[in-house]
């Protein structure tokens, strides 16, 4: 909220399918190669050419709209979005219009004010545009990523705040990544969304809206939208009136600036596409993908509150990345202590995994060898230290067995009673005035003669052991 105004937002996202050709060629989908090397005479827009439809594509589409429960027709078909610019040869986008693939859904998320939803007005298929590089004060086309298939979700203007919309495009990210359509990396542009925002008073019809194009950031979308919702204050307040554009958001100066008026439908002069025919779904294959979605994010997060007793936010650690969920799961599966699994998965594991400057895991740990390393914490057969430095880290990545392992490098602690009070009365002796004080009642002096003793065994002794014998001797004079 701002002021007197309501901030209305919808959000157009465009997510880039991790097919391994592209839409309607054989060209590879691959991110990085150099520049119009990914490049055919179809993708770059020849005349005589004839697009091919690439079905998975389509699969990855339906499966999207399956995941929120939106509608999915039998029957949609292809239009041409006519528009010029450098980074689309053919001057028109294959996009669909009036029959989209899905159409309806919805996406409820947890805020500070408890759960909302948004709902999904569509998502089409189309294919993106090449990339526009600007260096040394030229302008450079990329065309590897045109024809790359570009699933665009469409939402209503559900959306009232800055906060708001980046916990909706949190968990839709989520949901995107669990079902394995896309790598969501936004520092690869291939998630990467427009803003729709308008101001107005309550009761009031919404205002004039403003599109701000490709934040590539959910950091960025959040700085664009308080951005907006200052300007188009303090052009309201002021007695003016806000213009329909789109806009472009420069995040290094924290500032959005204006490109164009806002095209209309009509703008685009739609018309349905000629090369291609239109797509009719085999109910029977749609029903296939729908029961093979996996469990997604917000339900596993409720489970994980109701069964395992978990906080909100270790449940929302946990299943941020699926494979940190699956791992989770397959681990209490076998039989482990669910706190004590999430403990060592949210520190060391996500530690290990996490993708140095990115927001993904690579999980390099199946869930039997993290059980087994449980079983050897729990077992005192070695510590969460020698865990944490010596052996997470050795088979991280690796099939080997945590035990075989641990027996092999000699790291088992020693549950020996009489080789570890040999130990205490040697560390004892070389402290007489703190073990004086321990006796005059000075208790937090064990953990000091703990520490030595661990110091001296170079970790060998099981912890509870030391305690106990420690206890015992601390009471001799």
């Amino acid at each position: 909220m701002n002021g007197a105004y309501i901030p209305t937002i919808g959000l157009e996202i465009h997510c880039e399918l991790k097919t391994a050709s592209k839409i309607f060629c054989g060209c590879p989908n691959v991110f990085g190669a150099p520049p119009n090397t990914q490049c055919c005479p179809v993708c770059l827009g020849f005349p005589g050419t004839l697009p091919v439809l690439n079905r998975r594509a389509v699969e990855y589409t339906v499966r999207m709209g399956l995941a929120i429960g939106a509608e999915i027709p039998a029957f949609s078909k292809w239009d041409r979005k006519n528009y010029f610019y450098p980074d689309l040869p053919k001057a028109w986008q294959t996009s669909q219009y009036d029959l989209p693939l899905v159409k309806g859904g919805r996406v409820a998320f947890m805020t500070p004010d408890g759960e909302k939803t948004v709902r999904i007005e569509r998502i089409h298929l189309e294919e993106d545009a090449g990339k526009l590089i600007h260096e040394n004060g030229f302008t450079r086309v990329d065309y590897n990523r045109g024809g790359v298939p570009l699933m665009e979700i469409v939402t209503l203007p559900d959306l009232h705040g800055a906060a708001e919309a980046v916990a909706f495009l949190t968990e839709l990210k989520s949901i995107i990544k669990y079902i394995g359509v896309s790598d969501v990396k936004m520092q690869e542009g291939s998630l990467r969304c427009d803003v729709n925002l308008s101001l107005s008073r309550p009761g009031e019809p919404l205002g004039t809206r403003t599109e701000t194009k490709n934040l590539n950031s959910f950091s960025a979308a959040a700085r664009a939208i308080e951005f907006e919702i200052g300007r188009q204050t303090e052009i309201l307040a002021g007695g003016g009136s806000v213009l329909q554009e789109t806009r472009r958001w420069d995040d290094a100066k924290g500032r959005g600036y204006a490109l164009r008026s806002k095209e209309d439908a009509q703008d685009y002069r739609y018309f349905p596409e000629p090369d291609l025919p239109p797509v009719v779904l085999d109910r029977a294959e749609v029903e296939a993908w729908r029961r093979a979605l996996p469990v997604l994010r917000y339900e596993r997060a409720g489970r994980y509150t109701r069964e395992f007793g978990l906080s909100g936010y270790d449940a929302g650690l946990l299943t941020g990345d699926r494979a940190v969920s699956d791992l989770f799961d397959g681990t209490v599966a076998l039989g482990a202590n669910p706190k004590k699994t999430a403990n060592l998965i949210m520190g060391d594991v996500l530690r290990l995994g996490r993708e140095e400057g990115g927001e993904d895991v690579a999980v390099g740990l199946s869930p039997a060898q993290l059980y087994g390393l449980l079983s050897l914490i729990e077992g005192g057969v070695i510590g969460l230290a020698a865990v944490q430095k010596d052996v997470l880290p050795r088979i991280w990545n690796t099939d080997i067995d945590p035990e075989t392992f641990v027996k092999e490098a000699g790291l088992a602690q020693s549950g020996d009673a009489d080789e570890i009070a040999a130990a205490v009365r040697e560390i004892i002796a070389q402290n007489p005035r703190q073990a004086d004080d321990y006796r005059a009642g000075n208790e937090k002096l064990l953990a000091f003669f703990v520490g030595r003793v661990m110091k001296a065994t170079k970790g060998k002794c099981n912890p509870k052991t030391v305690n106990e014998v420690l206890t015992t001797e601390l009471k001799k004079r």
